[in-house]
């Protein structure tokens, strides 16, 4: 192969520039929109604005080129100083070209005449516009009627192809797995853009996902996602912040008071010091994770005690009572059993949105955010909005079959219906990945995402909600958390209530000062689930008559959580281990399209907040993996190059 270059060369001179200008608008069916000179004593010949030239030049002869060569030597090119001077300008074909030296006046006739005394004083200027391309055969035939488009045969193309890929959005048959945050942001995502064939498959019986708020006691509660995480960068805070949907959550689980198993409860100097050394941890984190091999455990453990040395007035096992409460506060950040197992670098893809981190829902719970995204009427819990008559509940997948000698999706659900699809986005939990992933695809996925799915981890932390008539301990307590003893840990963990010691504190509701709420994280938490429900109740009770001196009344109503033991979940949210360091993995493996060999079609996507490379674990990462995987398909059907 070799390239051919095709020079059509205008001067200054009227004559010349009109013969070559009926050349080559009968030659290329060149469609010219706009030439202009500046002023004579800057006399060049500048091609403004050239729209949609397109040769199809494996059309155009050999003789084509010698023809235009030709001319240009007939006419001596342009010269300055009696050289030959061609001044070249390259463009790509197919592409509107425009090209602006300076502002220079504009003339009605494309080619103005000049005087001679104009002519004798202006140094002829030449611009040689050049498009290449790679021929294949050289003894093409000289076919030039057929060889080149004007601009409107052009953009008449344009708008037929454009017409015929909005048919094809209507006419796709897209089905997202999951009504979670992710399934419902893609989905919605993708009737707004025109799409019309979308469906939702769920495994539950409701939509929300990981997201879930119930009515409880004088307002309501969130059983999964709670906070809006941040302000700055956070797509939800920006969708919502002008409908006077979030308030601060204040000082809840900044001013909460520690207590020992033997009734002590902390002094507020001590407590302060040991809070203001064990928080200042996370932000001096940052620069030092950096070159850190280690977990965040180890980590964290070496720069709490080596800080701990600046307060040696604090008593060391109320100091190591204190650190092991808060290594399991942080792990239900995490959403790991232990810190031992959180990659200290991988910690640092985690992206912090600036602001308030912890932005209450008001009355309406995280749903009111989701009902928000399918423009439901928030007075009517049944409207689904954009997603009316398009989720199918209880529909659990089986085996999707994503690679097919017809291009076409198969989703097998556990009760034996067969949907076919042109487009998959599958938003299903990563536990339920883990869980599943071996036989659930046909054929099986590639081996990046099976690194993927195995380096990454959906932790485990549940939550309590215990509703009383009216609060039982000091107003002044926002919340308490469990300092356990050596003597009194050991006696616990021979009893059955062995779980208990990873329930680490118990916090006070937003808008409802009745309700306090209780966390438990790992494999305890897995635990607990399995329990009858009045049996973790009366444990709970238990717990809180062994750490206080005040009595405890016995709650009107008790709530708990149980993300691990749900099929359709597996755990709470995602978290980077050292293992995913090891296998050189993270979500963007797992975030990866699988895409028909032929044109890149994409065929099975995958979104949810463990595909997210900086904001996992979270919603607005769900969000925006949701929105991401959209418009991958948007991109795909109006001929975009995706910059996915």
């Amino acid at each position: 192969m070799r390239t051919n270059s095709i020079r059509f060369f205008i001067i200054s001179n009227i004559s010349i520039m009109r013969y070559i200008r009926l050349c080559a608008e009968q030659l290329l069916n060149i469609h010219w929109t706009r030439v202009a000179y500046p002023s004579l004593s800057q006399p060049v010949a500048i091609i403004d604005s050239i729209e949609r030239i397109r040769c199809r030049y494996t059309n155009i002869a050999n003789g084509t080129i010698n023809t235009l060569r030709g001319i240009s030597t007939a006419t001596g090119g342009g010269y300055r100083n009696g050289q030959t001077t061609p001044l070249e300008f390259s463009c790509s074909a197919s592409v509107a070209l425009t090209k602006r030296v300076r502002k220079v006046p504009r003339f009605s006739n494309a080619f103005p005449q000049q005087t001679k005394k104009q002519n004798s004083a202006t140094r002829i200027q030449v611009i040689s516009l050049r498009f290449s391309e790679e021929v294949k055969n050289e003894n093409v035939e000289r076919k030039y009627t057929d060889s080149c488009e004007s601009a409107a045969d052009i953009s008449s193309k344009a708008r037929a192809q454009q017409k015929t890929r909005k048919q094809a959005m209507k006419s796709a048959r897209i089905v997202v797995i999951g009504a979670g945050s992710a399934g419902i942001a893609a989905a919605t995502r993708l009737l707004q853009s025109g799409f019309e064939n979308v469906l939702l498959l769920e495994a539950e019986n409701r939509y929300g996902g990981r997201v879930h708020t119930l009515p409880f006691a004088d307002n309501v509660v969130d059983l999964g996602a709670q906070w809006c995480h941040g302000e700055k960068g956070n797509v939800i805070y920006q969708t919502v912040r002008e409908l006077n949907m979030l308030q601060p959550t204040g000082d809840i689980y900044d001013d909460y008071k520690c207590v020992r198993s033997n009734r002590e409860v902390i002094s507020d100097s001590v407590t302060d010091s040991l809070k203001s050394i064990a928080f200042n941890l996370i932000p001096s984190r940052q620069e030092g994770l950096r070159c850190f091999e280690g977990s965040l455990g180890t980590y964290l453990t070496e720069a709490f005690w080596n800080d701990l040395k600046q307060a040696p007035e604090i008593d060391k096992a109320v100091a190591r009572e204190f650190f092991e409460n808060y290594k399991k506060f942080e792990s239900s950040i995490e959403a790991s059993d232990h810190l031992f197992e959180v990659s200290g670098r991988g910690h640092l893809e985690y992206w912090i949105c600036e602001g308030d981190l912890l932005l209450n829902w008001k009355d309406k719970g995280f749903n009111g955010f989701l009902r928000l995204l399918m423009k439901a009427e928030n007075d009517d819990k049944d409207d689904m909005g954009l997603l009316n008559k398009r989720i199918q509940f209880n529909a659990r997948v089986q085996n999707i079959e994503w690679k097919t000698t017809c291009g076409v999706v198969r989703i097998r659900l556990w009760n034996g219906e067969l949907i076919e699809a042109d487009h998959v986005i599958c938003t299903t939990s990563l536990g339920v990945l883990k869980e599943n992933y071996q036989k659930m695809f046909t054929p099986s996925l590639p081996l990046s995402k099976c690194r993927a799915i195995d380096g990454l981890k959906l932790g485990t932390v549940d939550k309590f909600f215990l509703e009383f008539a009216e609060p039982f301990a000091p107003l002044d307590w926002t919340g308490f958390c469990f300092l356990w003893r050596d003597e009194d840990l050991a006696e616990l963990r021979d009893s059955d209530r062995f779980w208990l010691e990873s329930v680490f504190g118990f916090y006070r509701v937003s808008c409802q000062p009745r309700i306090l709420q209780g966390w438990i994280i790992g494999p305890h938490a897995r635990h607990m689930e399995t329990l009858p429900e009045d049996e973790v109740r009366k444990a709970l009770i238990w717990l809180f008559e062994k750490f206080f001196t005040f009595q405890v009344p016995t709650p009107l109503r008790f709530l708990r959580t149980r993300w691990y033991t749900n099929p359709n979940f597996r755990g709470s949210y995602t978290f980077r281990t050292l293992y995913a360091d090891e296998l050189r993995t993270g979500g963007w493996d797992l975030a990866a399209p699988l895409t028909a060999e032929e044109d890149g079609k994409p065929l099975l996507q995958f979104a949810g907040e463990a595909t997210h490379t900086h904001f996992y674990s979270t919603v607005h990462g769900a969000v925006e993996s949701g929105w991401r995987e959209a418009q991958r398909l948007i991109s795909y059907y109006l001929g975009r190059t995706s910059q996915l």
